[in-house]
């Protein structure tokens, strides 16, 4: 029977050219085929009878094929440290089914980023007047945070931490990526402050330049 090997080419392949990559491949066949003769050999003389199915190798036992030809694989077992700050900046809007018991709750978030999920927010986080005027805060930019996402849910559950302003203008958009990836950008303490010079203008003295290498 036609045994079919998968091969991942890598670049000790590409030193050698795809000569040898082909006799690697020639070579595992053979040992293959030699594999199936003897099977076929030894059930002759014990009088075991195979069907056609049991014929030749099976193509999808690992066993048959060496370790470069196959591909590892692996699972996720436990989250040691979450690096994603689990905030995300877009719209908020009304549930559709309005006849629902969770339209009288939450609202839906759609992040901007769409490799964040959806998100269901209280409408107690919400402005007092959204469900009365949701097109009103439509181009409204939020920031939510993740704090739950179920395992039998579509939809993760979070807060609405606040609301950046117009969508498209440059300081709510600037300030909803730094918070998304957890910059700190708020002022400085005063114990910072006291760090640089007080005395302003501020020049560099001579000394200070003669040990320095000027790269101006």
């Amino acid at each position: 029977p036609d045994v079919i090997i998968e091969a991942q080419f890598d670049d000790n392949d590409a030193e050698h050219g795809q000569d040898h990559l082909q006799d690697t491949l020639t070579d595992d066949i053979k040992k293959l085929s030699l594999d199936t003769g003897e099977k076929g050999k030894s059930a002759g003389v014990t009088g075991v009878h195979r069907t056609k199915q049991d014929d030749g190798p099976k193509v999808n036992d690992p066993r048959l094929l060496p370790d470069e030809f196959l591909q590892r694989t692996a699972k996720v077992v436990y989250i040691l440290e979450k690096k994603h700050s689990r905030a995300a900046t877009g719209f908020i809007k009304l549930l559709a089914d309005r006849n629902s018991e969770l339209f009288k709750r939450c609202a839906m978030f759609s992040p901007v980023d769409h490799r964040v999920p959806r998100v269901y927010v209280p409408l107690a986080d919400c402005p007092p007047d959204f469900v009365t005027k949701p097109e009103a805060y439509s181009q409204t930019l939020f920031i939510c945070r993740i704090v739950d996402w179920k395992e039998d849910s579509n939809f993760a559950s979070g807060q609405l931490c606040k609301s950046l302003g117009q969508a498209g203008e440059i300081e709510p958009e600037s300030e909803g990526i730094l918070t998304e990836y957890g910059v700190d950008f708020s002022d400085f303490s005063p114990e910072v402050l006291e760090c640089l010079p007080q005395n302003l203008p501020w020049v560099i003295s001579p000394a200070e330049l003669a040990k320095r290498k000027d790269l101006r």
